[in-house]
């Protein structure tokens, strides 16, 4: 229209998402595929307990294929690892990174493949949260957690068998994450009434699809199948392509993970990000006024933790997290508003929802 102006919005999808059972042997054929030939240099980022799992046997399968690979350790997702994997990158001339892992492996190989300009393909061992897809990356800087925008990965291989042998505490933290969408599209909303904040409808869309995906294969989840964790993958990464169109974490991100983005500061031995999450999406839920109890059934018929005894946190560090949650993104508006709730709010908060 004329006299309006123009934005970029700027998305990453994947170009390629594979997923199955027994697949991990086809990482040759997705690199070939994606334009990858033999005798391309290729940086594999894994760690310790990552490599035993798929990254030796994915070194073994390229090299006998005719590709030169490379192994990085990751031993933290922080600036120092980052800094480390990008010059190994550039000293060995890496035209392709694989993270293989769960979530500080793919964080630090997006981080770095991004800063570098190089592709990177995801190779999830674990459906623990929707990192796996997303351009986004948590990292850990001056002490504390940062989401920071990266690179979305140009490819998913995720094997069925290998991440269901994975502890089931992974992969019910994974529904944890994805059912926090529901709050997190209800804050989204909240900012674009009352702040004006850019809304996209088709990303909340996709972003609540996956959270229901979730609440209505519940029993299927639980029954540890390879079924229910091919659900959880999937939601996962319809969670993760969500916020590559939305250009932002919003879809997936809100109120319930800045409380647990508070839990990673203050508790002495944090959860896992989608346990907490989950715990999290229970009260602020009630904040919304919405349906909590569903939120909190499903997770609790799925087996993911719903009180902090369960998170193994105790109740007055839960209350601190609410008190301070809202400070951890201070331009991010959620139901918690801007100055917080107080002491005795978030106490009754936690009570009223049975989390303490």
């Amino acid at each position: 229209m004329r006299g309006m102006k123009s934005l970029l919005h700027r998305m990453q999808i994947p170009r390629e998402v594979w997923v199955g059972a027994g697949i991990i042997e086809k990482i040759p054929e997705l690199c070939s595929v994606l334009g990858y030939k033999p005798g391309s240099k290729i940086l594999i980022m894994q760690g310790p307990i990552t490599g035993k799992i798929a990254g030796e046997g994915i070194k073994e399968n390229l090299e006998n294929r005719g590709y030169v690979v490379h192994v990085f350790l990751v031993r933290k997702a922080d600036s120092k690892n980052i800094s480390d994997a990008r010059k190994t990158i550039k000293e060995k001339g890496v035209r392709l990174v694989l993270g293989v892992g769960g979530g500080k492996n793919i964080d630090v190989a997006k981080m770095a493949s991004s800063k570098e300009g190089v592709p990177f393909i995801s190779v999830p061992t674990v459906a623990s949260h929707d990192g796996i897809t997303s351009p986004r990356a948590s990292i850990r800087a001056r002490g504390k957690p940062y989401s920071v925008q990266a690179q979305a990965p140009i490819a998913i291989l995720a094997d069925i068998e290998i991440i269901n042998k994975a502890p089931y505490r992974f992969t019910a933290s994974g529904c944890g994450d994805i059912i926090s969408n529901f709050t997190a599209v209800k804050d989204w909303l909240l900012a674009h009434k009352l702040k004006g904040e850019y809304y996209g409808h088709y990303a909340a869309a996709l972003s609540l699809t996956s959270a229901k995906h979730i609440v209505e294969n519940a029993d299927l989840i639980r029954n540890k199948s390879e079924e229910g964790v091919r659900i959880v993958v999937e939601a996962l990464i319809g969670s993760g392509v969500a916020m590559a169109i939305a250009g932002n974490s919003r879809p997936a991100s809100g109120s319930e993970h800045l409380f647990s983005h508070a839990l990673d500061l203050l508790a002495s031995k944090p959860a896992l990000h989608g346990e907490q999450c989950g715990i999290g999406a229970i009260m602020m839920m009630y904040l919304h006024d919405g349906n909590w109890k569903e939120i909190r059934g499903t997770l609790k018929k799925i087996g993911a933790p719903v009180t902090a005894r369960e998170l193994r946190i105790n109740g007055e560090t839960i209350i601190e997290a609410l008190c301070t949650a809202h400070k951890i993104r201070p331009g991010r508006y959620t139901i918690l508003g801007e100055k917080g709730l107080t002491r005795e709010a978030a106490r009754e908060l936690a009570e009223k929802t049975r989390v303490i």
